[in-house]
């Protein structure tokens, strides 16, 4: 059984699967072919059991945020990236109804593609959407040494960055680079929506 979670692209498409959805499955498989891994060499990789990977890769499940980014850093791309790989060519003019939505209902954790990877380009712009006392933790960077600009629109978001533990409000932009674990976390009371400008090394 299909769960909560889901990924929206463009009007709503009819009942089943989500194309977008069941390409993302598709990639995933893919990638672990191209790198001669089996099921149970991913899984040490990621942590994630072999079994959550199978239904994963036959799109009988949606990954969650946190194993999405485990599969990004086995497969050294952001999310962005990954994504944009399940996606036809993306345009210049990134329309605000054509951007893709990830949503993780289990864990409260909305991502909009704002500003998609593009051939040439090093940066992308990210949404982000946390429920008051969401926690989402990342093990590693997806690529070493990443840049990112995080700029709080609305609410409040704790971002630990390495070792260091950030409070940024609306208004307030945190800026690093990424070579260590990292976490957001909304204290809430209200919910938060921040931007991400990530650039790749």
């Amino acid at each position: 059984m299909r769960t909560a979670r889901t990924v929206e692209e463009g009007p709503p498409q009819s009942p089943g699967p989500e194309p977008v959805e069941a390409r993302l499955a598709g990639r995933l498989a893919q990638l672990r072919v191209e790198h001669g891994w089996s099921l149970d060499e991913l899984a040490r990789r990621t942590g994630a059991s072999r079994s959550t990977l199978s239904r994963l890769e036959r799109a009988e499940i949606s990954p969650t945020a946190a194993l999405l980014g485990k599969l990004c850093a086995a497969y050294a791309r952001t999310m962005s990236q990954l994504l944009a790989e399940v996606e036809s060519d993306p345009p210049q003019l990134a329309r605000a109804d054509q951007q893709l939505v990830w949503r993780d209902e289990a864990s409260g954790f909305t991502r909009r593609s704002v500003s998609p990877p593009h051939p040439g380009l090093r940066g992308e712009i990210v949404e982000g959407g946390l429920r008051p006392g969401v926690d989402i933790s990342y093990d590693a960077p997806p690529v070493p040494g990443l840049e990112q600009h995080i700029w709080v629109l609305e609410g409040a978001l704790e971002v630990t960055a390495g070792r260091g533990v950030y409070e940024v409000r609306a208004g307030d932009c945190l800026r690093f680079r990424l070579w260590d674990r990292s976490r957001f976390r909304c204290p809430g009371p209200d919910p938060v929506r921040y931007a991400v400008m990530v650039v790749l090394p």
